[in-house]
């Protein structure tokens, strides 16, 4: 299967004009902080000093994950299944952000363990009814990782707009995240795992003990889409796809929290230029994003304790872009202002 290739966006002519722009609004120089380095990203992505959002969007791709057999979540694997529907009947934070930010809210099956059966606003994209259980042996094959990825690459090709926010839903997929993480980033696994959906102490040491043993067990797998094969999910997997199609095809990739982020994390040491196309929505309070943020060099625009996943973060942060866009391209700038910019 054939990884897409991206582009990096630096231009040191266009990075020029950008900051011309920015620092000729009426406004103090660096006033606006972060949102004149978003504008500045925003514009390096889109190749202009005229900034545009269309019809953003967020995809929340769920997923299952054999390893919960193992005892690392503090809720059952029908939660998935369950939450799944909780979406499709709007009843989900992330529907109430996209829909209060005018955010298109799309819900992918990428491996639930259940028969949902045709429904509107579900997109059905099942590569199996769950990974297998990593403690034992490989979460999917290789062929179930290509068809994963094959299916995120297509659903961004098939989107409109040019923002794409990500999110995800499955029952046991911060253990998964923390063994990409602690794998690719040699990170220790205490720094990598956390509480997830609430786990007590001895949860916690329960799920650390379960990932060590399994690392121990297939140690062989280093690659990035070894080790994604090996600890992944199908949901995680089909992020990393979508990301890598977003960037690609030069969209603005909003990453919301720490199991979205770990399928970045594969995707960037696939192909490191996607970070430039990448806006970080937040730092969550699960134990290990502030470090595997760290370790991609981002610098997340939130930091308001969340740790719900869904893409709710990535919604959260929406009318931040909107505002480094509107900004650039609304402002005044002090020679039609009229004001003046000496003593």
């Amino acid at each position: 299967m054939q990884i897409p290739h991206i582009t990096p966006t630096a231009d040191a002519a266009l990075s020029q004009a950008l900051l011309d722009a920015i620092n000729n609004k009426t406004k103090p120089l660096g006033s606006l902080g972060r949102l004149e380095t978003l504008a500045s990203q925003l514009g390096l992505i889109q190749r202009s000093t005229k900034l545009s959002i269309s019809d953003p969007a967020v995809l929340v791709f769920a997923g299952d994950h054999g390893v919960v057999a193992e005892g690392v979540s503090a809720y059952p694997q029908d939660v998935t299944w369950q939450m799944v529907e909780n979406f499709l009947a709007n009843g989900a934070a992330i529907n109430v952000f996209a829909r209060q930010n005018g955010c298109a809210l799309y819900v992918v099956d990428a491996g639930v363990n259940h028969v949902f059966g045709e429904r509107p606003g579900l997109l059905d994209r099942k590569v199996g009814n769950g990974t297998r259980n990593f403690a034992i042996e490989p979460a999917m094959s290789r062929s179930e990782l290509d068809t994963a990825l094959e299916h995120g690459m297509a659903l961004v090709r098939d989107l409109p707009g040019n923002v794409v926010g990500f999110g995800e839903m499955g029952i046991g997929n911060t253990t998964a995240a923390a063994a990409i993480m602690h794998k690719l980033t040699g990170l220790l696994l205490t720094q990598c795992v956390g509480a997830g959906t609430g786990l007590s102490a001895e949860g916690i040491q329960r799920k650390q003990q379960v990932i060590a043993a399994a690392v121990e067990r297939h140690a062989a797998a280093d690659s990035p889409l070894d080790v994604l094969a090996t600890f992944g999910g199908f949901e995680i997997a089909m992020m990393a796809g979508a990301m890598l199609k977003a960037a690609e095809l030069r969209k603005v990739l909003l990453i919301d929290g720490f199991i979205v982020t770990s399928a970045l994390l594969v995707a960037a040491r696939l192909q490191p230029a996607i970070l430039d196309y990448c806006v970080f929505a937040h730092c969550s309070d699960e134990n290990g994003h502030r470090l595997m943020l760290d370790a991609l060099g981002a610098q997340p625009l939130l930091h308001l304790g969340l740790r719900l996943g869904e893409g709710t973060g990535s919604a959260l942060a929406l009318p931040l872009l909107h505002a480094a866009a509107n900004f650039l391209n609304e402002m005044a700038t002090f020679a039609s202002a009229q004001v003046s910019t000496s003593a």
